[in-house]
């Protein structure tokens, strides 16, 4: 944040330090609902506390991105020690269904694509997107390929301008939340001539308008919804595949910074004579099913490796892989995989 305070100003940028996480997502909402392109930032506990506005943004379909770097938890929990056990609050904490995507990258060069591309995806389908982390990835160093930044676009989606709503033969509010058939409506920015429309958390029409008719309801909730449908069709890899084998003994699939850990495993379980091949899940909501089944299918033996307790990764794969047959090396002691002690667990499950 102190890096980003001196810098972000050069750029047209400005960075504010809210009172609390509330007000941070709540603050980056009304940014984004302004015009401008805005996120924050936290770690488990402040993600609790953004659930809310989450909810909100999802509601009035504005895009948000939040940063979450996972650490040890529950409550203050192991502040400053690795941790994956944010997963299901990612998916789950907003009360009520919206839409919503989470991306995982697994590396320092992919946090840094991924964050561009997360703003891409806010704007584009109005709704919120959660860039999650963990602590050995926010805070590890690697050296990294030259960043291309020539590959960088800026896409806003559908915001309209003056010049294309006076084409427009019907003068009445601005169908801000129009029903179409992609799930999203075009947006327009505050102060737009004839672009007025009506803001509200609650249940609305297509001007914004209050309305607890049944009907509206499923028809702007169904809208919402069938946003993300293809959304795992266009993602540009949402998974990390390493498949070596058309018949492996294992799959090792992992998320975040156990990337490195892995590979370095496959390499020694290949010593072994060991066939494995390796997935990292690079998005987990909507998330990536048929990927993810076609290389389980390969494999004789799942394993999931994360640091959680619950086996929280694992729970996700099985929602939504039909008969998935999953083993879990889990550790939660507040310190990262060593290769030597995953590589003995895997060959055990062998």
């Amino acid at each position: 944040m102190e890096y980003l305070i001196k810098k972000l100003p050069q750029f047209g940028g400005t960075v504010i330090q809210t009172e609390d996480e509330i007000a941070a997502c709540t603050m980056a909402i009304g940014a984004n609902y302004a015009g401008a392109r805005a996120f924050t930032a936290s770690a488990g506990p402040g993600l609790s506390l953004m659930a809310e506005a989450i909810g909100l943004a999802g509601m009035t379909e504005q895009p948000l991105v939040i940063v979450d770097t996972q650490r040890g938890g529950p409550s203050t929990g192991l502040p400053t020690k690795q941790e994956q056990s944010d997963l299901m609050a990612l998916l789950y904490s907003t009360h009520g269904d919206i839409p919503k995507i989470v991306m995982a990258p697994s590396t320092v060069e992919e946090a840094f694509y991924d964050t561009v591309e997360a703003f891409n995806l806010a704007e584009e389908y109005q709704c919120p997107v959660i860039l999650v982390t963990d602590l050995a990835l926010s805070l590890g160093k690697q050296s990294v390929e030259p960043l291309e930044y020539h590959k960088f676009e800026v896409r806003r989606g559908t915001i309209e301008t003056e010049e294309t709503i006076s084409e427009r033969e019907d003068k009445s509010y601005y169908k801000r939340y129009e029903v179409t058939k992609s799930g999203v409506s075009n947006r327009v920015l505050p102060g737009t001539k004839n672009g007025i429309h009506h803001v509200t958390g609650v249940e609305h029409d297509e001007t914004g308008m209050p309305s607890e008719l049944p009907e509206n309801r499923q028809q702007q909730m169904d809208k919402r919804l069938r946003k993300l449908n293809q959304l795992s069709d266009r993602f540009k890899q949402p998974l990390f595949i390493d498949s070596r084998y058309d018949e492996a003994d294992l799959l090792v699939i992992g998320v975040n910074s156990t990337r490195g850990t892995i590979q370095e495993v496959l390499s020694r379980l290949t010593v072994d004579q060991v066939k494995a091949n390796h997935v990292q899940v690079r998005l987990l909501h909507p998330f990536p099913k048929e990927e993810l089944e076609k290389e389980m299918k390969k494999a004789k033996k799942v394993v999931v490796v994360e640091h959680n307790a619950t086996g929280q990764l694992a729970s996700i794969i099985k929602m939504n892989v039909a008969k998935a047959n999953i083993e879990s090396i889990l550790k939660y002691d507040g310190n990262p995989f060593l290769p030597d002690e995953l590589h003995q667990a895997c060959k055990e499950l062998v």
